[in-house]
């Protein structure tokens, strides 16, 4: 199979390959809809758990529109040869993280002004901010609740530490909004923290959960930090150049908000004057009305997306890589699968510009 290395827009043969990505997504996630329909059950029942005042407003949350991409990496982590012989601590496990990722995207709505998450009103919107902040609470706890009835401590011992991590990246990213004070570096580590600590967890226990060996384990792992990565940083160049429509989100909130991310990070440097770079900076520092058809302009024009772009197969690359020593065990050949949809999404982008 063809690294996504080496496919690039604008092809025929790389768009056709592009179409099969998409195909193998669909495949690898057609394996797992009996775990995925055992986790919707599981997360029904969950909700008996939450006082009846507040039953509704966890039940808006817990759709089943959503991706799913967590609780998919700990079902593929942990893959054995058939979806319906999967352990219910799979499924627990998957539960978790999900509620993990369910809080965090109620508190990130409220801090980016959102007004849509998964083509519906945020939960914020719904219910109004002070109420989402505390909703987003219950649910965290309520995951490491679940976490906590595993009969090893490694379970809510990784989840919590994962829980933290989270959360410190979203505190930082949070600290540095309508501010210049956020290098390459910074934005790498607040990625790493947010976004990928959630990604390496759910491959981590979905390995050791199915009795997988150590060492793949943490290679698993690793993929899973890498592929996290790549993610964040294709959702930070969805938000300027996605569909709002199809992505089914309020998109261009990260300019608005004066949130840093790669793709401004490259727009500023490339900006061929300091008048230009005067006045993006009133933009980030909230000193201007955002302009994000300008910026957009600017990215397409100074080379931004392709840059951003190379970053997201680096990634890729470097997530393949850390499996190949493991080729031969059933999770990793529909691990790397994965890596590939993100080339796949990363392409339609490029059309959508």
């Amino acid at each position: 199979m063809p690294a996504a290395s080496n496919n690039t827009p604008g092809n025929t043969a790389n768009d056709a390959s592009s179409r099969s990505v998409a195909q193998d997504f669909a495949t690898v996630f057609a394996l797992l809809k009996p775990q995925m329909t055992r986790l919707d059950a599981f997360l029904r029942e969950q909700m008996t758990g939450f006082e009846p005042e507040i039953r509704p407003m966890a039940e808006y949350c817990i759709d089943t529109s959503g991706k799913r991409i967590r609780p998919a990496l700990v079902f593929l982590g942990g893959w054995t040869g058939a979806a319906e012989d999967a352990p219910q601590e799979l499924i627990r496990a998957a539960a978790v993280v999900e509620l993990v990722h369910l809080a965090t995207l109620v508190h990130d709505d409220i801090m980016d002004g959102a007004e849509l998450r998964r083509n519906r009103r945020t939960a914020a919107r719904e219910y109004g901010a002070e109420a989402a902040v505390l909703l987003g609470d219950a649910l965290l706890a309520h995951a490491v609740h679940i976490a906590a009835q595993f009969p090893t401590t490694e379970v809510c011992a990784e989840v919590s530490n994962a829980t933290r991590r989270v959360c410190a990246g979203e505190i930082i990213q949070t600290m540095r909004r309508g501010t210049l004070e956020i290098t390459l570096e910074d934005y790498q580590r607040i990625i790493d923290l947010k976004t990928a600590e959630l990604f390496r967890v759910s491959c981590y226990l979905g390995g050791r959960l199915a009795g997988h060996p150590l060492p793949y384990c943490l290679a698993a792992a690793e993929f899973g930090r890498r592929l996290g990565v790549a993610y964040q940083i294709y959702d930070d160049l969805a938000d300027f150049f996605g569909d709002e429509k199809r992505i089914g989100k309020t998109l261009g909130t990260d300019l608005a908000s004066g949130k840093i991310t790669l793709p401004l990070i490259e727009l500023f440097k490339r900006l061929p004057s300091d008048a230009d770079r005067a006045a993006l900076t009133d933009e980030i520092l909230r000193r201007a009305a955002p302009r994000p058809d300008l910026r957009i302009q600017q990215m397409n024009t100074l080379g931004v997306f392709e840059a951003v772009s190379d970053a997201i197969h680096a990634e890729l690359r470097a997530a393949e890589a850390v499996l190949a020593p493991h080729a031969t065990l059933p999770p990793a050949p529909l691990l790397l699968r994965l890596r590939g949809v993100l080339h796949d999404q990363v392409m339609t982008l490029k059309k959508d510009s």
